[in-house]
């Protein structure tokens, strides 16, 4: 298959996590697959959602809905399996075909982990692109930083909550055109 080089699935997950180490018997599960599509030409930013994703290996602690706001309710009522949301990628945003990015190595480490215990295909293409690493070179910074320090540094708002893979994306996404027009 043709690789599509149009535009970029911009990938940030929230996952299950405690204040302390994952209690016994528990591992992190995503709980929201934060996706948009950004075109390379334009900078136009489309196609922007979370999915919400019913975690099998954990439940949601009251740490990380004060974190990413997820409650299990949302996830019970809104969520669907891992398997759907990975075939929701693949189908909708065409990510088995296309580059995709996130902000560091955890999203992509995550997916091979949760792909793996669930026995679910790889979602993505191997062209992964590290927004994190990309923006310390490409700024010349001694160390990486976090999504929201490299928004401060370009003086770009965060828009909507961060925490939230769903606005967390969009917000990659706007720094990941900064970095291909300078």
């Amino acid at each position: 298959m043709a690789k599509l080089l149009d535009k970029i699935a911009i990938v940030d997950v929230e996952a299950t996590c405690w204040e302390g180490a994952a209690p016994e018997g528990m591992e992190s599960d995503i709980i929201e697959i934060g996706i948009c599509l950004l075109d390379v030409n334009t900078g136009e930013i489309t196609d922007n959602r979370g999915i919400l994703i019913k975690p099998e290996r954990s439940t949601i602690s009251e740490f990380c809905t004060s974190l990413t706001t997820i409650t299990p309710e949302m996830v019970a009522a809104e969520g669907v399996s891992y398997k759907e949301g990975c075939a929701i990628l693949k189908k909708q945003y065409l990510t088995q075909s296309r580059a995709w990015a996130s902000f560091g190595g955890y999203d992509a480490k995550q997916f091979q982990r949760q792909s793996t215990a669930a026995g679910v295909g790889y979602p993505f293409s191997p062209s992964h692109i590290n927004v994190k690493t990309l923006f310390a070179l490409k700024k010349k910074l001694p160390f990486e930083q976090g999504m929201a320090g490299a928004l401060d540094i370009l003086n770009i708002p965060l828009e909507g909550t961060h925490h939230r893979g769903v606005d967390d994306a969009k917000n990659i996404a706007k720094i990941l055109w900064w970095i291909l027009n300078n």
